[in-house]
């Protein structure tokens, strides 16, 4: 089974029809499990209603999502000590790793360049 984890910014590069969103969809296809933290549901539909857009329902049908039980603490050091992140893209690789304790087992999906760098340096896959 191939998972990865998504960040907001490539659901808003889909809905929003981006240069490369269509190779973007079909690399999503690939995976047979999809995952995020719930805060991709709300920067989405708050992306899409600010520029007039629909929600990709389908999308985010196919999301599996990561409810944490404690505070992702841990998680936010480990990811800071590889790398400066803003807020939420910090949320979103803690989520990750907090659901892969073994990132390596499956991908980091997005078009944060701080975030995809950080995401590797965690050894998530691309």
């Amino acid at each position: 089974m191939s998972v990865a984890y998504v960040d907001t910014s490539a659901l808003v590069a889909i809905a929003f029809g981006e240069e490369g969103a269509e190779d973007l969809a079909r690399r999503l296809d690939d995976y047979s499990r999809l995952v995020s933290s719930n805060l991709l549901e709300a920067e989405l539909r708050a992306a899409c209603a600010r520029e007039g857009r629909s929600v990709p329902e389908d999308l985010l049908s196919r999301i599996g999502w990561i409810l944490t039980e404690r505070p992702l603490s841990a998680e936010m050091k480990i990811a800071l000590d590889r790398g400066y992140l803003r807020g939420a893209a910090l949320w979103h690789v803690a989520t990750a790793l907090y659901a892969a304790p073994e990132p390596e087992a499956i991908s980091f999906i997005t078009l944060d360049e701080s975030q995809a760098r950080v995401a590797r340096a965690l050894n998530f896959q691309d």
